[in-house]
């Protein structure tokens, strides 16, 4: 064998090797007892989930008692100074004064401020292999709760910003595209425990550029391609709707169709819409479109132009999910402004902010606090834009979204006031699960995000 090398000082040298006898191993270097072998089918740790920061042994709910903390209830009692906050049986047991309780973990609350549990209204993490089923211009067949992925890190991430529950949307690349799922962050547990048992059937449609391909389609690769185009799916797709049930209802045989069953729901109440929207012409037409079929649209998801319509929103009976101050990113968006959540609130539209983005969703209460910086929101009301409304929104404001005896112990001890860019998420709760804390998060963060301060 032979060519050239290069030596550690950088000089180029040719070299050549000669086959001369077989190796014979040096008896003196052999170790006189060798490693035994592992026995076969001996297994590694398995955590929960089985990737970066799972759990060696899934937590489980606990009894802990929050002692003397600042609790923001977003119910009527409003924001109680030196309170306790007794969790329970994975729920919220009771809330008070000078609570004792024997066998619970005690936790000094003092100077912290404990809130309800952040919803994020509209997400897209935990989703496997894609968001959008665009090749048509109605997917409503297809359901984001098949795809969950249990093990994307920003579950764990958003636990730590005090988020609890997402709604995983389908994106928005056609005007009705598929079923969406609510979910716990109950990181560690598998894809069908994620789910909210309770939650009500949701579906994403879709509104503006995006649909007609403004950015992204060649001429004649689907329709619809026109904003004109994008009503007339709706008007079809709902009218062959109505048909079906009528057939359905007659007592012939017939074949079921899952994307027509989907459309079927929304007429009949019992699945819900969530639209993503920017305009306001858009916004009107949908609206009309429903109060002709008969259909409502529960929420107009980013609805960046909101504040144009928000009288028509409330008679319609539609809630907005917005952004608190993104803009410009597109065409649509210039006409966006920092008021529009405060604005619709004002006119009793059921407001919240959401992220629509894994890294904004981890500071999701900060996004709160610009409603009382653009807005001269109330705080107490602001906190609602993230807690409380958007379980309204999403209809599981019975289980989730306040601070009140009984529903589910979805629960954030924040180190300062829950509304500041300084406060951090020291403990969150889903269920009365302890799945984050800021010992933990500390080692994440010196892992992972090293130019990041605490």
């Amino acid at each position: 064998m032979g060519g050239t090398g290069q030596e550690g000082n950088g000089n180029w040298v040719n070299w050549s090797a000669t086959r001369t006898s077989d190796v014979v191993a040096d008896s003196s270097k052999v170790k006189k007892e060798e490693k035994k072998p592992k026995p076969a089918g001996e297994l590694g740790k398995v955590t929960y989930p089985f990737t970066a920061f799972g759990w060696t042994e899934r937590p489980k709910p606990g009894t802990y008692l929050l002692k003397n903390a600042t609790v923001w209830t977003c119910e009527k009692d409003g924001i109680l100074q030196n309170t306790d906050v007794l969790i329970s049986n994975g729920k919220i047991s009771k809330i008070g004064k000078n609570l004792s309780q024997a066998g619970a973990t005690e936790v000094d609350a003092t100077g912290k401020h404990v809130t309800p549990g952040v919803i994020d209204e509209h997400s897209h993490i935990a989703i496997s292999r894609g968001v959008n089923e665009g090749t048509q211009a109605s997917s409503a067949e297809v359901r984001i709760g098949d795809v969950v992925d249990c093990e994307d890190i920003d579950i764990y991430r958003q636990l730590a910003g005090g988020v609890t529950c997402s709604q995983l949307l389908h994106g928005s690349a056609n005007p009705i595209g598929g079923q969406s799922a609510i979910i716990k962050l109950r990181w560690g547990f598998a894809p069908e425990e994620m789910k909210n048992e309770d939650a009500k059937p949701f579906i994403k449609f879709a509104l503006g550029e995006n649909v007609k391909q403004s950015n992204w389609s060649n001429a004649g690769d689907r329709f619809p391609q026109t904003r004109m185009g994008v009503e007339q799916v709706y008007q079809d797709y709902f009218n062959e709707a109505k048909q079906y049930g009528a057939l359905k209802k007659s007592g012939k045989p017939y074949r079921k169709d899952l994307e027509l069953e989907t459309l079927l729901e929304i007429l009949e109440n019992k699945r819900y819409i969530t639209c993503h929207s920017y305009r306001q012409s858009e916004i009107n037409m949908l609206m009309d479109v429903g109060d002709r079929m008969g259909f409502k649209v529960n929420t107009f998801t980013h609805i960046l132009e909101g504040y144009k319509v928000a009288d028509k929103m409330k008679e319609h009976g539609a809630g907005g999910s917005s952004f608190a101050d993104w803009w410009a990113y597109k065409f649509e968006v210039w006409e966006a402004i920092p008021h529009n959540g405060a604005i619709m609130h004002e006119q009793g539209v059921t407001v919240a902010f959401n992220s629509d983005d894994a890294e904004m969703a981890r500071r999701l209460n900060q996004e709160a606090g610009k409603a009382v910086r653009f807005g001269g929101v109330k705080e107490e009301e602001a906190l609602k834009f993230v807690t409380l409304n958007p379980a309204k929104l999403l209809h599981i404001d019975d289980q989730t979204g306040s601070l009140k005896v009984g529903k589910d112990a979805d629960v954030v001890v924040w180190s300062d006031h829950p509304l500041s860019v300084y406060a951090k998420a020291e403990m969150t709760f889903v269920d009365g699960i302890k799945f984050s804390t800021e010992k933990k998060m500390k080692s994440y963060r010196r892992r992972w995000i090293p130019n990041v301060t605490a």
